[in-house]
């Protein structure tokens, strides 16, 4: 697990933490590692509640498409799945940027805390894919139908100013504040009665990880079809050579 590691628990509060600066790009391996990190400490003595950051400029780009051409789509989906079926509560502390799966990443937390400088982005249709990760459920859920297909559509960057107000994150603070106000969030809830709170939110839940599987399906398979359009092999040029791309519509 040398690209995941967990610290020792304080406070009933654990702290998960990526080790691949300073995009923190993920893959299968990553995922499954962080999944194994989140079910050993739900049978960890003292845990409650979790922290979710990141080693480097940003918290997670997502999949780097340019280098993972071969990656295959399902087997990262089905570790991804694992993140949202664990029973700890988990807050993530969203340092840069929160980019296509990463943002999926972002949304699989409980709660997210950021910082002026954090941004948020479903950059997918820039791409010229179609989006993954769930965020077909997560994001609408979140930020409510209209914002989410604006921000599918658009693929635009959201700032941590406009990520609060459109409820992408919980706690918006200082840069040097961000791990801290994150642990303070989770200590919060592990002030709580676990019972309590791992049925509470196995409640809110109930049915997210049977829709999140029927979603991840079908973006998988549209994801798979749009890997060998020109539009797609366009957005991976274009996002390289940081340019505005040019769709065709092929």
């Amino acid at each position: 697990m040398k690209d995941v590691s967990i610290d020792a628990v304080d406070g009933h509060v654990a702290t998960v933490c990526l080790h691949r600066p300073p995009n923190n790009f993920f893959d299968t391996a990553l995922l499954r590692a962080l999944a194994d990190a989140y079910e050993e400490l739900a049978s960890a003595d003292g845990c409650r509640a979790i922290v979710l950051r990141s080693e480097g400029k940003h918290f997670c780009a997502g999949l780097d498409f340019a280098n993972n051409k071969g990656q295959d789509i399902a087997a990262l989906y089905r570790n991804a799945l694992r993140l949202f079926a664990a029973p700890l509560p988990v807050v993530a502390a969203i340092q840069g940027g929160a980019i296509g799966g990463g943002l999926g990443l972002a949304l699989s937390a409980d709660f997210r805390v950021a910082t002026p400088a954090s941004r948020f982005s479903a950059n997918f249709s820039r791409l010229g894919f179609h989006h993954g990760f769930g965020l077909t459920v997560t994001l609408p859920r979140i930020v409510g139908e209209q914002h989410a297909a604006e921000l599918l559509y658009s693929g635009r960057r959201v700032d941590g100013s406009e990520a609060r107000a459109l409820g992408l994150c919980d706690d918006l603070v200082d840069d040097e504040d961000l791990l801290p106000a994150a642990r303070a969030r989770a200590g919060t809830i592990a002030s709580s009665g676990p019972l309590a709170v791992r049925s509470i939110r196995a409640t809110l839940r109930q049915g997210l990880v049977d829709r999140l599987r029927v979603a991840m399906d079908h973006e998988c398979d549209v994801q798979e079809s749009l890997r060998h359009s020109s539009d797609f092999a366009e957005g991976i040029a274009a996002s390289a050579e940081r340019r505005e791309p040019r769709f065709t519509g092929t």
